[in-house]
């Protein structure tokens, strides 16, 4: 069941609507200077229980709270309100498949003029189907890309800041337009920083390892879940520490994770095949796990998990 935006609903101006009935002016602040932050949740449909499953939301609205409070905005709702709002929402979908859910906070003053403080603001939520990120089962071909992964003094990295994203746009539009699948960001100080729109792993002689954020790289709610599961059921040591760019060239696995890429590994950097240009065993058994997770079947991680439909009557 694939549904058309019109006739999707959405959380907007407090309440629920339509698509089309939410709808912002041209000269809205957070569209004209990037001044807003939002969140990706995934939800996974498991049809043998018939079940939305939607993984860790408080963890991201805790990061939505924190992105809101870097742009001095007040975020109107508790986390408690968000997770009731996002299950009412995906419920009023009905949703029967995979998906992606956008909440964003942005500055809705409709003037002319660069500034945070005294800038009303507003909250809105969309859901929408969303199967894959990449499709490459095949693994990725990425390139390092030219342009470097903004500073925290420049934009804070710790923060999904809308305007943030253009550094991201200018790395991947390069990869692939030369021919690459994805882009792997360096540090202001040239370390090896995050993907386009995700973390970095590499595994060394059975280490894991990931850039610390000193080097400014979003601290991923799934990188968090990575470092988690590799410690705890592949039993391996999982380091955060600045890497060097001829590290990726020598790593015996390399793959992304994020909540919209999940796991994908890595095939080649720089036209350099990583390990024997397979997935690794590494990455398949975290994409196992992480998989079996997200669907609800891992009863120890059910915590991770926040049901749409149990015990619920879908609202009109």
């Amino acid at each position: 069941m694939t549904m058309s935006l019109i006739d999707s609903t959405v959380f907007a101006g407090g309440d629920f609507k339509k698509y089309d009935d939410a709808r912002i002016g041209l000269l809205t602040h957070g569209l004209n200077y990037g001044t807003g932050c939002f969140e990706g949740v995934r939800g996974y449909w498991n049809a043998e229980e018939r079940e939305l499953y939607l993984l860790q939301l408080r963890e991201h609205y805790e990061r939505l709270h924190a992105s809101a409070k870097i742009l001095m905005m007040d975020l109107p709702h508790s986390i408690d309100d968000l997770v009731e709002i996002t299950v009412e929402l995906c419920a009023r979908n009905r949703f029967e498949e995979n998906i992606y859910i956008r909440p964003l906070m942005y500055k809705s003053a409709e003037d002319i003029g660069v500034k945070l403080a005294g800038v009303p603001d507003a909250f809105a939520m969309i859901a929408i189907p969303f199967s894959k990120y990449f499709d490459a089962t095949a693994g990725l071909r990425t390139c390092v890309s030219s342009w470097r992964r903004l500073d925290d003094t420049m934009v804070p990295a710790r923060a999904k800041i809308t305007g943030s994203y253009i550094n991201s746009a200018f790395a991947k539009s390069e990869a692939q337009m030369n021919g690459f699948d994805e882009a792997i960001m360096l540090s202001a100080d040239g370390h090896v920083s995050e993907g386009s729109a995700a973390n970095l792993f590499i595994v060394k002689r059975g280490v894991v390892y990931t850039p610390d954020a000193s080097q400014n790289v979003l601290e991923g709610i799934t990188r968090r879940s990575m470092m988690t599961l590799a410690k705890d059921e592949l039993g391996l040591s999982v380091v955060e520490r600045a890497i060097d760019r001829s590290e990726l060239y020598t790593a015996d696995e390399l793959f992304l994770s994020g909540s919209a890429v999940g796991i994908s590994f890595i095939n080649s950097v720089d036209h350099r095949v990583i390990g024997d240009g397979t997935m690794g065993p590494v990455s398949r058994e975290l994409g196992h796990v992480f998989n079996e997770l997200t669907y609800g079947r891992v009863a120890k991680y059910k915590h991770f998990l926040t049901a749409t439909y149990a015990n619920r009557k879908v609202s009109a």
